[in-house]
């Protein structure tokens, strides 16, 4: 195998990070490409900015180039229980189950108690779908490792 098909070949693999005020303008970016109405970075900043939000970015961490933001996930606590605010997986990487490692992480966040009661306004289509996506992934899954040590800046404010 020359170097070329290796390289033309490599599977991606990822790290999901915390999600931080400096990923927003990237998050943004992907978030336009996946939705017909897409959030600014300054929507994401102020979401992100509140003490019950929290969110994490995946980095694709063997690209010999800096590549786009393969994924993200947005999600809040509320009353004992997490909010999936968004979630984006670029079109390149569906279907490699980045999606059910977002959600993964974000349940984990919160601990067992909210991810039992983890909902979203479509949380039916979402799961479904990432459940397809995880099944067929498990065979080819990207490696992935979580870090949840990164912080958000807490904010007393609150958006509408």
């Amino acid at each position: 195998m020359t170097m070329l098909e290796a390289y033309l070949t490599l599977k991606p693999e990822f790290e999901i990070i915390a999600m931080e005020r400096e990923d927003c303008r990237d998050v943004a970016v992907l978030h336009g490409e996946r939705f017909a109405r897409p959030w600014g970075d300054g929507e994401f900043h102020g979401l992100l900015m509140q003490d019950t939000v929290f969110g994490f970015v995946a980095r694709q961490t063997n690209a010999i180039l800096k590549k786009p933001l393969p994924g993200f996930i947005l999600a809040r606590h509320v009353a004992g229980e997490a909010e999936i605010l968004t979630i984006a997986v670029q079109a390149k990487v569906a279907r490699a189950g980045l999606g059910w490692r977002l959600m993964q992480a974000a349940m984990r966040k919160r601990g067992r108690a909210a991810a039992r009661a983890c909902f979203s306004r479509s949380t039916t289509a979402i799961l479904q779908r990432l459940a397809s996506t995880a099944s067929s992934a498990s065979k080819r899954s990207a490696n992935v490792r979580v870090t949840t040590d990164r912080k958000t800046a807490p904010s007393p404010r609150r958006l509408s």
